[in-house]
């Protein structure tokens, strides 16, 4: 394994009585596409927040590039964050913008490159993720596919080190889901980004980790290549990876 840019070490958080993280360590290696599986509401958002200083942990060590974050103030907090670019889940499109000033926002926001620059910049962004010249349409008139593009577009506008993609092929269909897995691998090997993935699509996850890593009841309990978890004998990542109702984890 190579270096890692994200570490946590010894994390824990609770909201009330839900402990939902519970000593959880974690790295993930620079340069590589890393993929975090688990249960729906078993903590990989809350997990992905500590990563980016949404939230600060209880207890435990956050560590993004060699930076400590969790007693950051907000302007350090702020340079770190620029480190990222992040994929939400329904691509989370401004729906009053175009798909240009979509993919422009984060370099008007965080930039002073002039508008040809701009210009430039979103329609090499755009070409790609396979959208040239579709920068005048308005998200309403995409499929949930372009949408997508259009989300890794802007996450990629700053040229980041990191992107962080939340459920990228959830509610798309097999033949777009293959298409967004691509653009995963294309976002390592083009903008040799580190791609730090949440899913719950056991074949994608198969077919894009470099490494995997189980997240269960608040702790990483297996990480490894997708052919090392798939050999694993641990009851509980085979009934997952699987998607076996019988086994150790109980359906509530």
């Amino acid at each position: 394994m190579g270096k890692s840019i994200i570490e946590l070490s010894g994390v824990h958080k609770r909201f009330g009585d839900q402990e939902v993280l519970r000593g959880l360590d974690l790295a993930i290696e620079s340069g590589a596409v890393s993929v975090i599986i688990g249960r729906s509401g078993g903590g990989k958002s809350v997990l992905l927040k500590h990563v980016i200083g949404l939230l600060r942990p209880d207890k435990g060590a956050v560590t993004v590039d060699g930076e400590d974050i969790q007693d950051m103030g907000p302007r350090q907090l702020g340079a770190v964050r620029r480190k990222f670019g992040l994929l939400f889940q329904e691509a989370a499109l401004f729906d009053s913008m175009t798909v240009f000033e979509n993919v422009a926002f984060p370099l008007n926001e965080h930039t002073r490159l002039s508008r040809a620059e701009i210009r430039d910049r979103v329609e090499s962004k755009l070409a790609s993720v396979g959208l040239s010249g579709m920068g005048y349409k308005m998200p309403a008139e995409l499929s949930g596919g372009m949408r997508k593009r259009v989300g890794l577009a802007r996450a990629i506008a700053l040229d980041p080190k990191i992107v962080l993609f939340d459920e990228p092929t959830s509610g798309l269909d097999p033949v777009v889901g293959a298409a967004i897995n691509e653009l995963i691998i294309q976002t390592r090997d083009e903008f040799g980004a580190t791609c730090l993935v949440i899913s719950h699509d056991i074949q994608a996850t198969m077919s894009i980790a470099d490494t995997v890593h189980m997240l269960y009841e608040g702790t990483i309990i297996a990480s490894g290549t997708p052919g090392e978890i798939q050999a694993l004998d641990d009851p509980v990542v085979q009934q997952f990876i699987q998607g076996r109702a019988e086994g150790p984890i109980k359906i509530a």
